[in-house]
């Protein structure tokens, strides 16, 4: 890559994370007009903003952001009241900033000129009242910060561009060229931290992922001929290097969590409610792609909880509760995952208007509704195009559903739970890996072929004879810790199709019918989004840490298997979908009761 390319990735990602500050500040300062903490802030931020892509010679957002710094000069010396007209086109300014700054990577047009015709009115308007009244003027720009000084590169030619933290040095230079001379014993001091593209990490993680798999090849292939310590310095090294990668992969959740501030005002000011946000657990890491993965998924559940979760501000006064709505997003570690919250104080999920939905298209009989707890009820939120929206809006009743945040943590392995209280609230809990690098799995032998099932999944293992299994209708069921799950014998799911599957009936009793009463059953308790299934395997092995790898065409189309790893015998061992088996047994049970 060249350093003109190098210096444009640096830029982007300081300007990416300046705009989002931006979101957070203005977000801030609407609540707090008279705060000036975040005025000084988002001027120093966008005096930064100017000077760094004048150097670059992105002259729009040089300028934009000129015009912006000029309006935010003006409100913390006084001279610009803040409004609602003033906040409205503060907020428009900033999402065009942000425009402009994506831009530079998509090359989309943006249309810019409105807004910034419209702050440079004012900027005049402001100038022209300053000419009428002479001796204000005098006392106002006394009392200028000199370093408000515009000292941005309005002009930089191809062979004379400089890094952005570069013309950053070089603005300080001459702003200090009137200050006293500098000690000649001055020492030069450098930053503790670097900027290093995801890509760079995501390549170095990759190697460091082949390179674990090859030393498991190794040591497996020439286990018999050396003792037991002759590679423990290879793996030991090999290992911490591997976990060296994935912490520099991690970053705080609060770089995404800050940019929900923005978020909820505009969902809010969109469905004429009042809702604050609360952030918890902002400190949390996580790796950077499990949160960009996510990210979409919050925002919908946010969203979701705005729009269907939280009542108008009549109803919450009817209902005895204050005005204003609250929306909490919390996030703590658990062993290898991160558990993330988002809470709302709403009128909670409706299980009753969720039974009669389910009547209603067909997913199950008066009768059956009748048997389903409230907790099983709540959780068909989640099947495909499954709304209780009465009306079409921006938030909501789209056909597009929970099933969109239930696609996405399967994808990384995740999870989904809901506690919901009528008329007190909602929680939405996810359960995320911490990293998709290293996975923890537990192996079982399945027709002589060796499985990973990821340990996220995974309760308990069993052994249990054929007197423990018994028939219902077209599957199996057992008992553990005193409750009846469903039992499959992963044999028979995997010599079918899934439209054999969910058609033909009596297919989960084959294995069964063939097993002596005599012979003890290897069982894998695993549990998805509150659901809990026995999987029948040949022969549990160990626990392994691997590293997944995606399917490549034409096999990425499989449905039962996630990815592959290999193992020390260099042989290729599947990684089961433990999301797509459950969705494939319930969407059987579904389709068996409408028929």
């Amino acid at each position: 890559m060249s350093k003109e390319n190098e210096y444009r990735e640096i830029f982007l990602a300081e300007a990416v994370e300046s705009h989002e500050e931006l979101n957070r500040l203005i977000t801030e300062l609407e609540k707090k007009p008279d705060d000036n903490k975040p005025v000084d802030a988002i001027f120093r931020i966008t005096h930064t903003l100017k000077g760094n892509a004048s150097g670059m010679g992105f002259k729009t957002i040089a300028d934009f952001a000129h015009v912006v710094e000029d309006i935010f000069s003006a409100i913390r010396e006084k001279k610009l009241a803040l409004d609602e007209q003033i906040f409205s086109s503060l907020f428009k300014s900033i999402d065009v900033l942000g425009d402009l700054i994506h831009s530079v990577k998509t090359g989309a047009k943006v249309q810019y000129r409105g807004i910034k015709t419209k702050l440079e009115v004012i900027l005049k308007s402001l100038k022209e009242g300053e000419q009428s009244a002479p001796e204000d003027n005098e006392e106002a720009n006394s009392n200028t910060d000199p370093s408000t000084k515009d000292h941005s590169i309005t002009t930089v030619s191809n062979q004379n561009r400089i890094a952005p933290s570069d013309h950053a040095a070089n603005t300080v230079q001459k702003e200090s060229m009137s200050e006293p001379e500098p000690e000649e014993n001055a020492k030069i001091i450098f930053s503790d931290h670097v900027q290093v593209p995801v890509r760079k990490l995501d390549n170095l993680l990759n190697l460091v992922g082949e390179l674990v798999i090859e030393r498991d090849r190794i040591i497996g292939l020439n286990a018999e001929n050396m003792g037991g310590n002759e590679y423990s310095r290879l793996n030991r090294i090999s290992s911490d290097l591997q976990y060296s990668v994935m912490d520099v992969r991690l970053v705080q959740v609060s770089f995404l969590f800050n940019k929900f501030h923005r978020i909820v005002r505009d969902t809010a000011n969109q469905e004429n409610k009042s809702v604050s946000l609360t952030l918890k657990g902002t400190e949390t890491e996580i790796d950077r792609n499990i949160l960009q993965i996510i990210s979409d998924s919050l925002i919908h559940l946010i969203r979701n909880a705005i729009g269907h979760g939280i009542e108008s501000i009549v109803d919450r006064k009817n209902a005895g509760k204050p005005a204003e709505g609250h929306l909490t997003l919390k996030a703590i570690s658990e062993s290898d995952a991160v558990i993330i919250d988002v809470s709302d104080d709403g009128r909670g999920v409706d299980a009753q208007k969720i039974r009669e939905k389910a009547i209603q298209k067909g997913i199950l009989t008066e009768a059956e509704a009748k048997n389903f707890s409230d907790d099983d009820i709540v959780l068909m939120i989640f099947e495909p195009g499954f709304s209780t929206a009465d009306n079409i809006s921006e938030i909501s009743g789209r056909g597009v559903g929970m099933d969109v945040v239930k696609k996405a943590l399967d994808s990384i392995g995740g999870t989904i739970s809901i506690n919901t209280h009528k008329g007190v609230g909602t929680t939405f809990s996810l359960r995320i890996p911490a990293s998709m690098a290293v996975k923890g799995t537990l192996l079982f032998e399945l027709k002589n072929i060796t499985y990973a099932i990821p340990l996220s999944y995974t309760e308990a293992v069993l052994s249990i004879h054929k007197k423990d299994i018994y028939k219902v209708s077209n599957g199996l069921v057992t008992s553990h810790l005193g409750k009846t799950i469903p039992l499959v014998f992963l044999k028979d799911i995997f010599e079918l199709s899934y439209a054999n599957l969910v058609n033909e009936s009596k297919i989960l009793h084959k294995t069964y019918d063939r097993t002596s009463a005599e012979k003890a059953l290897n069982i894998v308790i695993v549990s998805y989004n509150s659901r809990v299934m026995g999987i029948a395997v040949d022969k549990l092995l160990q626990q392994k840490e691997i590293v997944e790898k995606p399917l490549s065409k034409p096999f990425d189309n499989s449905k039962m298997i996630n990815g592959v790893t290999i193992l020390g015998n260099g042989h290729v061992c599947p990684v089961l979908n433990v999301a797509t088996l459950f969705n494939l047994i319930f969407i059987r049970n579904y389709t068996n009761k409408k028929n």
